[in-house]
């Protein structure tokens, strides 16, 4: 019993149009998953929604930083689909700013982001499944290796704090469940450097990619279907994934 249990099921990708998000809605689309893929730009998916023959592909314009604009994605799906089976919170953005000089208006959207939309999602995702008496679904986090050890560099401590936050929500969101007596799964996925949209948008340049071992978006959405493709007694709760040679 693989993946393939989830073949026809819905699952939503939030920070789909690009890097893992995008690599994780393609692997999910290649094992049959409808996938309603969110974002604040859609022009990547929407090239790929005119290649996906099987019409499964979903596209939703919203922002995770406007509760508004998600409880709107999740209404779209109760009105076209059965509803959520799947919900892989994979958006984020990371900022570069030093604790003693950084702008509140940057540590507020991306705290807003990788911590608040996410736990929007995630609550929204749990009461459908519950509301329907879905057992078998499955909440997912893109965390980070930073999420696990502090780096040196000083001006990603919002970023790595925010990671940190994740890896705590799941564990109380895993207790929450427990709880419940639902058989709900959850998990995370820790990636170390990967060549992202994110991270150029950080400053990341192609010649720091040549300098330091890294992993493609690709590696990382297989982590995902690995999660997927446990058996319902197993419950993977965090990959962390390093490339191969760098040394942290």
């Amino acid at each position: 019993m693989g993946i393939e249990k989830y073949a026809g099921r819905v699952a939503m990708v939030t920070g789909a149009n690009s890097g893992i998000g995008y690599a994780i809605t393609q692997a999910l689309l290649g094992h049959g998953i409808i996938v309603v893929g969110f974002d604040k730009a859609v022009d990547k998916l929407q090239s790929l929604k005119l290649k996906d023959t099987t019409s499964n592909l979903h596209v939703v314009e919203g922002d995770l930083t406007d509760e508004d604009s998600i409880l709107a994605a999740f209404k779209w799906i109760r009105d076209h689909l059965p509803g959520v089976d799947i919900m892989i919170n994979n958006a984020g953005i990371l900022s570069n700013f030093d604790l003693s000089s950084g702008p509140t208006d940057k540590w507020r959207e991306l705290l807003y982001i990788n911590v608040l939309g996410l736990s929007i999602c995630t609550r929204e995702a749990v009461q459908d499944m519950l509301s329907r008496g879905v057992d078998d679904g499955f909440i997912i986090h893109t965390c980070s290796i930073w999420g696990h050890i502090t780096p040196n560099q000083s001006g990603v401590a919002m970023y790595c704090a925010s990671k940190q936050a994740v890896k705590t929500l799941l564990e109380g969101l895993r207790k929450d469940l427990v709880a419940r007596k639902s058989k709900i799964r959850v998990g995370e996925v820790s990636p170390g450097f990967t060549r992202t949209e994110l991270a150029k948008k950080a400053g990341v340049t192609e010649a720091v990619y040549d300098m330091y071992p890294c992993m493609e978006p690709e590696d990382v959405a297989g982590a995902v279907v690995y999660m997927l493709s446990q058996h319902p007694r197993v419950q993977i709760h965090d990959i962390i994934i390093r490339p191969t040679g760098f040394d942290y």
